[in-house]
């Protein structure tokens, strides 16, 4: 039986990985220097633009990883319909936590295991609480969050272009902003 079967099949082994791929995550995120709370002011204020630059730079990587792992047959795409309702409310819910906290979930949980105790106590309280209260309304608010619903559309789909084509235009715009990004100094 073929390794990623038998992975499918181990709901322990991927609650482990999950574990283990979430510290990797947040140790990369702090190590790019996205947890620390000045710089995501920063790039609020358009002054310091290092989360622009690493998560530019994670999206060009995941892009081509991905779609070389599933041209390989080793993954699938999941593009799940949506909703306008579901999308402005957890925009709302996201804004809220970001403007109030300044740190938004994957930063919170980086800056909570750095040490900060803003995160720690704020922001990680901050989160279960939340959690919380939308599990206890979800019943309330699903009428809402089920409004207006629209189809997954990938990109390439969207703009009725082959994959690897929209993902050279995609790779060369994200890249020419990160080029410009370091000539104009930031």
């Amino acid at each position: 039986m073929p390794l990623l079967t038998r992975l499918h099949k181990n709901s322990r082994a991927q609650i482990v990985l999950g574990l283990i791929f979430g510290i990797c995550f947040g140790f990369l995120l702090q190590k790019g220097g996205v947890t620390d709370f000045n710089v995501i002011e920063g790039q609020l204020l358009l002054t310091n633009f290092t989360v622009l630059k690493l998560m530019l730079s994670a999206v060009m990587v995941g892009m081509i990883g991905f779609h070389v792992l599933k041209h390989f047959g080793f993954v699938r795409s999941h593009a799940a319909d949506g909703t306008i309702g579901s999308n402005v409310i957890g925009g709302l819910i996201f804004g809220v936590g970001f403007a109030l906290l300044g740190y938004c979930p994957g930063t919170v949980a980086g800056a909570a295991g750095a040490g900060a105790l803003d995160a720690l106590f704020g922001g990680m309280t901050g989160l279960l609480v939340g959690a919380g209260f939308f599990a206890d309304l979800y019943p309330s608010l699903k009428p809402v969050l089920m409004k207006w619903p629209f189809p997954a559309v990938t990109v390439p789909e969207f703009l009725k272009m082959n994959t690897w084509v929209t993902i050279v235009i995609l790779e060369a715009a994200m890249g020419g902003v990160l080029v410009l990004l370091g000539l104009y100094g930031f």
